[in-house]
């Protein structure tokens, strides 16, 4: 199982990126999903999820009503859109499968992350 993080960059406080999770060797149709992020000197710290059938969502409080998780089954890939990026923003983007119970916790390897820089 390979999860391929892409559509990091650096962008302007305000500024918006799209970043996309490719998964390969496990379909995620049955899976939840979640991006997670990890700041310098920080730990890995959960950003967003969404259910199996893309009706349920959850974010941090630090990004609800700016950042926008969404799912394409028949690509196998996950997404997340962030607006209004903030300088506080600025991490590796990961994603990876959500355990069944809680938002939170993730299981299986992770990827090599997708690197979002906000500049004041």
């Amino acid at each position: 199982v390979q999860l391929v993080e892409s559509g990091g960059g650096l962008v302007q406080a305000g500024g918006s990126l799209r970043l996309s999770c490719a998964a390969s060797g496990r379909s995620i149709s049955n899976y939840r999903m979640g991006w997670f992020r990890q700041a310098p000197g920080k730990e890995r710290e959960f950003v967003a999820g969404i259910n199996w059938t893309g009706s349920s969502t959850y974010y941090a409080d630090s990004v609800k009503g700016r950042f926008t998780i969404s799912r394409d089954d028949a690509k196998n890939t996950v997404y997340l859109q962030m607006n209004s990026l903030k300088p506080e923003d600025t991490a590796v983007y990961y994603c990876n499968f959500l355990k069944t119970l809680g938002w939170s916790a993730a299981f299986g390897s992770w990827g090599q992350g997708t690197q979002v820089t906000v500049s004041s």
